[in-house]
């Protein structure tokens, strides 16, 4: 149930979201979104942490695949550059809403942070093994590396960007070899 609720707020908004849109894509009565969530405010609190867990669990997952720090690092790159746009467009209406709301800014904090993780243990990792000798602060790093994925989710919901795919990636990774001081392989 609370996919069809990421799901109808990426469509209508945070705002535009009611329990009656959600009824009518899940098929679940009113009333009993009303005794299950509460308020409305919570069901769409649940919804945005469902979705984006979901998004940062995959993120851990996948990276998990990789033993080499720089292949991990890649990887994760394109797989938030190819973040697909119904889920950008959600955590666009997530952060949009958080920036008014203190309980959705926690939120947004401790998964922003899940989602920085798995890049933060990549530099890390690379650095232990000698493979990186990092030229900047590597908290740094993992802030703009994750700055470059998550900066085109506006200009491109919003139709404002189109990048192509191969360009940004290339300049993002050529960054990123460069703060770490990698040879880049890939």
């Amino acid at each position: 149930m609370l996919d069809q609720v990421a799901a109808v707020l990426a469509e209508r908004g945070y705002a535009g979201t009611r329990f009656v849109d959600v009824s009518e894509v899940s098929g679940v009565a009113v009333s009993t979104l009303q005794g299950y969530f509460g308020s409305r405010e919570d069901m769409l609190i649940e919804a945005f942490q469902r979705a984006t867990s979901v998004a940062v669990t995959a993120m851990d997952e996948f990276a998990a695949q990789f033993d080499d720090p720089w292949q991990q690092l890649v990887a994760m790159v394109d797989r938030g550059l190819s973040t697909d746009i119904v889920t950008w467009r959600m955590l666009m209406e997530f952060w949009t809403a958080a920036a008014h709301d203190s309980e959705l800014q926690e939120s947004a904090a401790a998964l922003a942070e899940q989602y920085r993780a798995p890049f933060a243990d990549a530099v890390r990792r690379g650095i232990e093994s000698g493979a990186f000798t990092p030229r900047f602060d590597t908290t740094a790093i993992v802030e703009v590396t994750v700055a470059h994925i998550v900066g085109l989710l506006y200009p491109v919901v919003l139709g404002h960007l189109t990048p192509q795919p191969t360009d940004y990636r290339d300049v993002v990774l050529a960054q990123l070899a460069f703060a770490l001081t990698h040879e880049r392989t890939t």
